[in-house]
């Protein structure tokens, strides 16, 4: 099963078919994707299935009706256990961002990190979670992957928001001002900071 997100709501992956599942059910077809995928981004639907019989293959048969864009990122923390945030879109979010020819995902995290916050000296912990979500660029829909990694780092200089990439501010928050920023957050930011009992 895979969660992807539309418009911030739930579109699941699934090679299961629950009668008493909440939500409508789609097949993996072009029509029957877009319109899924359409009806959550208007918010005509509060959750959507789209089945396929084999889990294996699901995200790449979906991936082939929704163009694929794969990224990085990370969820930094440095000696005092404060967490790294950006600002942007009058949302607070993770530093993250596309993969380049040849680069792997872990250099992709860690150059998008850096590039975006002006942080340096980090070293990835480990991966944490791999999120989804459809968003829409030049009226065509695109799936966007991302590879979250826990990194640390000492760094304790400037903090610089990258200005062509929209950022407005770069903040480290401790445990009662990330409560407040996820408010004002998307929902594959607040997954990252939920336990792990149900990772995907």
């Amino acid at each position: 099963m895979y969660k992807v997100f539309v418009n911030e709501r739930p579109l699941i992956l699934t090679d299961k078919i629950v009668e008493s599942a909440e939500g409508e059910y789609f097949m993996m077809n072009d029509d029957a994707v877009q319109t899924a995928v359409e009806s959550l981004s208007k918010k005509k639907l509060s959750k959507a299935f789209i089945y396929h019989p084999n889990i294996e293959e699901i995200l790449n048969k979906f991936a082939a009706k929704i163009p694929l864009t794969v990224a990085a990122g990370g969820v930094v923390t440095n000696p005092q256990g404060k967490v790294l945030f950006i600002y942007r879109n009058k949302k607070w979010d993770l530093p993250k961002g596309k993969i380049k020819k040849k680069e792997s995902l872990e250099e992709c995290a860690l150059r998008e990190v850096k590039e975006e916050t002006g942080v340096k000296g980090l070293r990835i912990e480990n991966h944490l979670r791999t999120t989804y979500h459809v968003f829409k660029r030049k009226g065509k829909y695109h799936l966007k992957e991302v590879h979250w990694y826990a990194m640390k780092t000492d760094y304790s200089g400037k903090l610089k928001g990258q200005k062509s990439e929209g950022i407005k501010k770069v903040k480290w928050k401790g445990p009662r001002k990330i409560q407040k920023a996820l408010k004002k957050s998307y929902i594959n930011i607040r997954i990252l900071f939920e336990p792990p009992a149900e990772s995907l």
